[in-house]
């Protein structure tokens, strides 16, 4: 073979391997890699892509209740029970149900209530109402589905308050497959439950209203004689999923989505993080996450709703016992991964991919 031939078949070569490396790199879930000085285990992945949408719409569908509508390009298109990130204009991180149609292309509506920081709340939902208007561009991440709507004959839903977003293009899912199901919605007040209308509108007499302001709590003891292939889904606060639950006949689990993270354990005890792929070993005190002392080692790692929601600070465990003080992961997913926003150790120690 002539010297140029082979010469150019060498730079060809290399070439090909060159960008082969460097697509590897763009789109690789443990990029930088692991060679690196810091790794950062997350990014890249699909999720956690940032995308810019504008605010072009703004409702209110119920007493202290926001609807945006959110257009963007090519916007990733979505199941029932999905959720984005929204990164607001202070840098907060929230996540929201998508609460539109899954069929129109980019756009996605995700609703709010404001929670006053007296009620607990973190100032994320008071940034949404006050300062999220028409024109305002953010950036979102994901979706993310981490209560999907399984395939079913029939469906039983539950849902309090804001909880109703899911939920909702969850029933008109299952009035289009022509499946059986029925809704308790329940809330303060009628004033106060967002897209009571087009519920029963939707629903009919399959729609059971309980504003506690004029029945008081829902009567749950119906979920007792459920039919062992309905499915049933519950998002709302915790003494409303805690309850459904309880209703239902032992061995039945409903699928739930609540508003917040479980409490963290009181009496935690300090242990110690082994980063395997980085040579670095990190104290963990009583009183601080895994994600808090991790980040001081690694300040580029990825996460974003700190309380156990999302998934992006999911890391794989290599040695130690888990605490897991999620809602979010599977029992599958829990052999081998935890979330270090707020999982912990059970142990003296745990080992970390990173």
């Amino acid at each position: 073979m002539p010297r140029s031939t082979t010469v150019a078949l060498v730079v060809g070569a290399a070439l090909l391997v060159r960008r082969a490396v460097r697509s590897r790199m763009r789109t690789a879930p443990l990029w930088p890699m692991p060679s690196l000085e810091t790794p950062v285990s997350g990014y890249g992945r699909g999720a956690t892509v940032p995308r810019r949408v504008l605010v072009t719409g703004r409702a209110v569908p119920a007493e202290g209740v926001v609807e945006l509508r959110l257009e963007g390009e090519r916007l990733p298109s979505w199941e029932p029970g999905a959720h984005i990130d929204v990164v607001l204009p202070s840098g907060r991180v929230r996540q929201y149900s998508l609460c539109g149609d899954p069929a129109q292309a980019d756009v996605y509506r995700i609703a709010t209530r404001l929670v006053a920081e007296e009620r607990g709340g973190r100032g994320g939902s008071r940034e949404v109402h006050e300062q999220l208007h028409e024109g305002v561009e953010l950036e979102i991440r994901g979706p993310r589905n981490r209560f999907p709507l399984a395939h079913s004959p029939a469906y039983v839903f539950v849902a309090g308050g804001i909880g109703i977003t899911p939920v909702l293009p969850m029933a008109r899912a299952a009035e289009a497959a022509g499946a059986d199901w029925r809704l308790v919605y329940c809330g303060r007040s009628r004033a106060t439950m967002p897209y009571l209308a087009e519920l029963v509108r939707l629903g009919g007499d399959r729609v059971t209203v309980v504003a506690e302001d004029e029945e008081g709590y829902p009567d749950l003891s119906f979920l007792a004689q459920v039919p062992a292939e309905t499915q049933v889904y519950c998002c709302g606060p915790d003494g409303l999923t805690d309850a459904v639950s309880a209703a239902l006949p032992t061995g039945r689990t409903p699928r739930l989505e609540r508003f917040s993270a479980l409490a963290a354990p009181a009496g935690g005890t300090a242990f110690e993080v082994e980063l395997r792929r980085s040579g670095r070993t990190v104290a963990v005190a009583a009183d601080q996450s895994v994600l808090a002392a991790v980040r001081e080692e690694v300040p580029g790692l990825m996460y974003s709703c700190t309380q156990g929601f999302c998934g992006t600070c999911r890391q794989t465990v290599l040695e130690g016992e888990v605490d897991h003080r999620d809602e979010l992961l599977t029992d599958a997913e829990r052999a081998d991964s935890m979330l270090i926003c707020v999982s912990r150790c059970a142990g003296g120690k745990l080992v970390l991919d990173l």
